[in-house]
């Protein structure tokens, strides 16, 4: 049964709430560009036919509620473009959305993303270290689920916390195959009768990453499909606001428990490393209007090779001429180079790195 939901004057947002009711009506009753980020954990739809056994003849807990069952594939389809439909309509201009699904959906939900609107920025695959086996011995075991993560429109401006995740990851770029366990112990939640809460429930970790990522302290996350509330509960860890929508009141019930008990990070906890790409814009020919360095003076490689500095901000080095990075280039018989890490200037008797002088202008402006 649908539940009505009250449209919400403009700008006037639910934040921190569970809202009960069918998640499309919900999301058309919400203000227009209002939210920064969607995670969405759709019904993959499995399509099971009849009980699944273990080889000692016990029952397997498969997804088997009535809210994964449709009736056909256009069926599934129509619901799909219309959740997606709201929710496109609901992400800021620079917004993004993070959908996860299996071999059962995804790929009839990534034809509707685009289909919507939607620029798909990269395709995820969880693996899972600890999958459930494959117990008939006919298939693979299937050990992945797979996440599509898109901006509103291409011309999106949606936030990546580059530097962020490399730091999570020990210095190395992150990579699009993320290997985490699904929810086992203490993470799974049960019911009053010691059953699982849920069937499907996300690990926090993988919640943890995507908005390490994509999101910054303060922004608005939606979770059309918010279960027993990863999504929240991470959310308010970090330091999100956020928003779910969940039809179903057991559900609802295990979320706004769960949530009481976490405690968000202190202020300091929740900041993490700046994208290089986020920082303030700073010409070289800054520092040579500063003073920071005087016209003339002798920039170094490290290789030894040396440029000087003219009153443009260019340098010039024999017959080479222009920017820090085309004579660092054309010295090195490179494609490319970053002179802010290729040049130093000596102080003291020591090389010095000139981005240091860049990021000395740039803690100025913060």
């Amino acid at each position: 049964m649908k539940t009505r939901t009250r449209k919400k004057e403009a700008g006037e947002l639910p934040l921190n709430q569970i809202l009960p009711g069918d998640c499309i009506e919900v999301m058309n009753s919400l203000p227009e560009a209002s939210v920064d980020l969607i995670f969405a954990d759709p019904p993959y739809n499995l399509q099971l036919k009849g009980d699944l056994h273990r080889p000692d003849n016990s029952k397997v807990d498969a997804v088997d509620d009535a809210w994964d069952q449709f009736d056909s594939f256009r069926a599934y389809d129509r619901f799909t473009r219309a959740w997606l439909k709201a929710a496109r309509r609901l992400l800021k201009p620079h917004g993004a959305i993070w959908v996860i699904g299996s071999y059962h959906n995804i790929f009839r939900v990534g034809a509707a993303m685009q289909n919507e609107g939607f620029w798909i920025l990269n395709d995820v695959v969880w693996r899972k270290s600890n999958p459930m086996p494959n117990f008939r011995g006919k298939r693979f075991t299937n050990a992945h689920e797979t996440l599509i993560w898109a901006s509103r429109a291409e011309a999106s401006k949606y936030t990546f916390n580059y530097e962020a995740l490399k730091a999570l990851n020990e210095g190395v770029q992150m990579r699009s195959d993320w290997v985490l366990p699904i929810c086992t112990g203490h993470e799974r939640l049960k019911d009053e009768a010691g059953n699982k809460a849920h069937p499907t429930q996300k690990p926090e970790a993988l919640l943890h990453r995507v908005l390490v990522a994509t999101t910054n302290p303060g922004d608005v996350v939606l979770d059309p499909f918010f279960g027993t509330g990863t999504t929240g509960a991470v959310a308010k860890m970090l330091g999100r606001e956020f928003i779910g929508i969940e039809r179903e009141a057991a559900y609802r019930k295990v979320a706004e428990a769960r949530i009481a008990k976490v405690r968000k990070f202190d202020k300091a906890a929740l900041e993490v490393t700046a994208s290089k790409r986020a920082e303030p814009r700073v010409p070289f020919g800054q520092l040579v209007e500063r003073g920071l360095l005087r016209p003339g003076e002798v920039l170094v490689s490290p290789r030894g090779k040396t440029a000087k500095v003219r009153a443009d901000g260019t340098l010039i080095a024999d017959e080479v001429k222009g920017s820090i990075h085309q004579v660092g280039a054309a010295l090195e018989s490179a494609p490319s180079c970053n002179g802010w890490t290729y040049w130093h200037f000596r102080r003291d008797g020591k090389q010095v790195p000139i981005d240091v002088l860049r990021q000395q202008i740039r803690a100025e402006m913060s």
